[in-house]
């Protein structure tokens, strides 16, 4: 474990994910995803490149000595997963709403109110897992969850099998890619930056799908206002 720290660089980028697992290891796999998950803070880090990354590096040959432990690396992902968004339930227990209204970033008011949407279409258990897969979302569903009373036990179920459904999946993910394609150094940044792209979409369809219904409501709205204003037929 001690090895797969490394050497610290002099300075990290947060947002990369390469400069992480250079700068941190598998320990910094589990403290970001405890972070994004569990700190309403944390909503900008890399979790998913960082879970596909992480597996890219288990495989042999992959950038000579930084190849890191797929065992270790595993582990650390679905603890951070798993007690990060545990944490950010209590925190929003505690807290409840007001948890939430503090903050004005407009990238985590968004999470919210996805957050909420998910909670009222698919109920507790299909939000819960669904969130994982949607950055910026996983972050606040989780106080949010525990601001709005879900039952613990429920909470805890759904939340565990989605923690481990996406962190052990993105981690195989890269590891299988990294283990099938030779000196998959090589392409190392491309599939980082197409893992990222993937991740996005959920949140780009969102964002199509809440213009495509303001218009639709303007729509409604514009043509219920042109019959109220219409004269009676004698």
């Amino acid at each position: 474990m001690i090895e797969a720290v490394g050497a610290l660089p002099a300075a990290v980028n947060p947002l990369d994910a390469g400069s992480l697992l250079a700068a941190f290891g598998t320990v910094g796999i589990a403290v970001v995803l405890f972070a994004e998950t569990g700190l309403l803070v944390g909503f900008f880090l890399p979790g998913d490149s960082l879970l596909f990354t992480a597996g890219l590096l288990c495989t042999a040959g992959t950038h000579g000595d930084s190849r890191l432990s797929l065992p270790w690396v595993l582990c650390a992902a679905a603890a951070g997963a798993i007690l990060g968004a545990q944490c950010g339930f209590v925190l929003g227990r505690r807290g409840g709403r007001v948890l939430l209204a503090r903050s004005r970033n407009r990238h985590l008011l968004a999470g919210i109110a996805r957050a909420e949407e998910l909670l009222g279409r698919y109920g507790h258990a299909k939000a819960i897992v669904l969130a994982r897969f949607v950055p910026v979302v996983r972050t606040v569903l989780n106080p949010l969850a525990g601001a709005l009373d879900v039952p613990a036990r429920v909470f805890t179920l759904w939340q565990v099998t989605g923690g481990l459904v996406w962190s052990v999946g993105l981690v195989l993910a890269g590891y299988l890619l990294g283990s099938s394609i030779p000196s998959i150094d090589t392409y190392l940044l491309p599939a980082v930056g197409v893992i990222v792209v993937l991740s996005l979409l959920p949140v780009g369809i969102e964002v199509l799908r809440a213009r495509r219904r303001a218009a639709r409501a303007r729509r409604v709205a514009r043509a219920s206002g042109g019959r109220r204003g219409e004269d009676p037929m004698p």
